[in-house]
């Protein structure tokens, strides 16, 4: 009865079990008494041990399954099973792990009871003395019941340890849904705080404080071109390039990015217009939570720079990259009818254009650039920002970027559309450019020139590089709405017609003897009736003049086709003269 009264007393587990070890020995009058416990994964090893002499087989693995030896006839019974000597038997299945035990301890009468509750094993209570013993049926019917009781006792031990780790387990959600709860809290709070601003009138710089202290750090607010517009507090030792990146990250996916150093950059847009970064150095990492007050942030930074706008922001949003598509169509518009900007609505639109610092009288380039593979939203992006940082605009069309650049030299804003786009995309990015437009009633037929450009481009297998009317020689010639020939022939051959000029020499007559002939320096000298050494030397002044690769298949195509329009020309204008000293 005292055994029974100590097993449904609440106990910690491994203090039952010393008790359960205890009242064995008592009971039955054993020298050892240990308990072997199977573990989940079906191995087995010895929890706790009572009379032993050698402590340190406390915790030793006894390998997979409940045991082998008497152990395993005792489960594999449901009975208790004993040997007289243990070491003397030969009918006993050997254990080699529990054997070691039993050496040890020098232990010769064993008896196991196996230790179940239903149908799972929970393990093994071994008894043992120093001495042959046979153990009685009466001894057994006793130690039956004890283990019995001590598999229930454990089984629940084992649920009392589960309903605490339980227990513990909702305490710790509990206390996390407590914080999260304040912190939503908070979130909410700083975010109201933050429109209150907005709509109380406050400026930049403190809506940027207010959010810079909410977040615990240093935010700085940037336009689409990178520029800082007001910060809390200097940014020093930032990687600019890639902030840059990140930038552009930020704007196509619409989530803030982390960079290494607790640097956050989170994108302020309105709807698909880029109005610049919100650039953020945290004094700790963030919070889901904190994340999503940067987000806030960056809305409570847009709305204010639309309010700021005033007239823009009345006129529904993104109106600096829709100005270039207005630009387009209207020019369009006034190309197929008078070409005049009289009216309210085109007086309005280039109202639109100088408020945003763009000069309409200004001469402008046009490119059209078509990434060869990656993200046209990054792309897109990127543009917005070059655009705003060049004084120009951007548009999109026809799944390509369209800008408008101040400037007067086409190929050159191609070649540094492509130098910057492509490394930021890890794609080559064809670039057609044409210009510069006189004033913004042409836009449109540049636009054209500058599509035709890339398409031939495209089409002379040049993707991935950068071409103008003038990079593609005749090709341009053909492409120029205004098929202009002077153009086209100063760029062929210029420095030679100058150096003729300005020298009453005959390197374009030699020129063409040259081609005529094949290329043949000895056949030219006998056409222009000089010496093969005269030849020779005026060839070397015209390497000189056009470059050394004037004699490659394309370049020479072009050169002999500026000469037969320079002659051309010439023809025609000496044949005008010619009717008119007759009339």
């Amino acid at each position: 009865m005292d055994t029974v009264h100590d097993l449904v007393t609440p106990y910690e587990l491994d203090t039952l079990l010393r008790v359960i070890g205890r009242r064995a020995r008592r009971l039955l009058d054993l020298h050892l008494v240990c308990i072997v416990f199977t573990r989940p994964d079906g191995t087995s090893y010895i929890r706790t041990s009572e009379g032993e002499t050698v402590p340190y087989h406390l915790g030793m693995d006894l390998g997979p399954g409940p045991g082998s030896g008497l152990a395993g006839l005792a489960h594999e019974r449901r009975v208790p099973v004993w040997t007289a000597d243990h070491p003397a038997d030969p009918a006993v299945p050997r254990s080699p792990r529990i054997d070691e035990v039993f050496r040890a301890e020098a232990l010769r009468a064993v008896v196991a009871v196996p230790l179940r509750h239903g149908d799972i094993a929970l393990g093994t209570l071994y008894g043992a003395v120093r001495a042959v013993r046979r153990f009685s049926p009466d001894e057994l019917g006793v130690l039956l019941p004890l283990a019995d009781l001590a598999a229930v006792a454990i089984e629940k031990a084992g649920r009392q340890e589960r309903t605490r780790d339980e227990v513990t387990e909702l305490e710790h959600l509990s206390s996390s849904a407590t914080t999260t709860l304040t912190r939503v809290r908070h979130l909410w709070d700083c975010h109201t705080r933050l429109a209150r601003l907005v709509l109380d009138g406050a400026g930049l710089a403190t809506v940027a404080r207010a959010a810079a202290d909410a977040l615990d750090g240093v935010l700085q607010v940037r336009d689409p071109g990178g520029h800082p517009l007001t910060a809390a507090d200097e940014l020093p030792d930032l990687d600019e390039p890639a902030v840059a990146r990140a930038a552009l990250r930020a704007h196509t996916t619409f989530r803030p990015v982390e960079l290494p150093g607790n640097v956050w950059v989170a994108a302020v847009t309105a709807g698909a217009e880029n109005l610049g970064v919100l650039v953020l150095r945290a004094a700790a990492p963030l919070t889901e939570e904190d994340v999503r007050l940067l987000r806030a942030a960056a809305l409570s930074v847009a709305s204010l720079t639309l309010i700021q706008r005033g007239t823009a922001a009345a006129e529904g949003g993104p109106v600096r990259d829709e100005l270039l598509q207005d630009l387009l169509d209207r020019s369009a518009c006034a190309e197929a009818t008078c070409g005049d900007y009289n009216d309210y609505g085109d007086r309005h639109l280039l109202e639109r254009t100088r408020r945003l610092g763009i000069d309409p009288a200004a001469p402008h380039v046009v490119v059209v650039a078509r990434p060869e593979g990656g993200d046209l939203g990054k792309a897109v992006a990127w543009a917005s920002s070059y655009a705003y940082r060049t004084g120009g605009l951007r548009a999109v069309r026809r799944g390509r970027i369209v800008l408008l650049l101040p400037g007067t030299d086409a190929s050159a804003a191609a070649r540094q559309v492509s130098a910057e786009l492509s490394p930021l995309l890890g794609h080559p990015v064809s670039t057609g450019a044409a210009g510069p437009a006189a004033d913004l009633s042409a836009l449109a037929r540049v636009y054209e020139e500058a599509a035709r450009c890339l398409d031939a481009l495209t089409a002379l297998d040049g993707a991935g590089g950068t071409a103008s009317l003038s990079d593609l020689g005749f090709v341009g010639l053909l492409l120029s709405a205004d098929h202009d020939v002077d153009a086209f022939v100063r760029s062929a051959i210029g420095p030679v017609l100058d150096y003729d000029a300005a020298r009453l020499t005959e390197l374009g007559r030699t020129l063409e003897a040259y081609f005529q002939s094949g290329g043949s320096p000895m056949h030219s000298a006998e056409a222009l009736h000089v010496h093969a050494n005269t030849v020779s030397r005026r060839l070397e002044r015209i390497t000189e003049l056009l470059g050394d690769g004037w004699q490659k298949p394309a370049r020479a195509l072009e050169i002999q086709m500026a000469l037969r329009l320079y002659r051309t020309r010439e023809v025609l204008q000496g044949s005008r003269s010619g009717r008119g000293a007759v009339r």
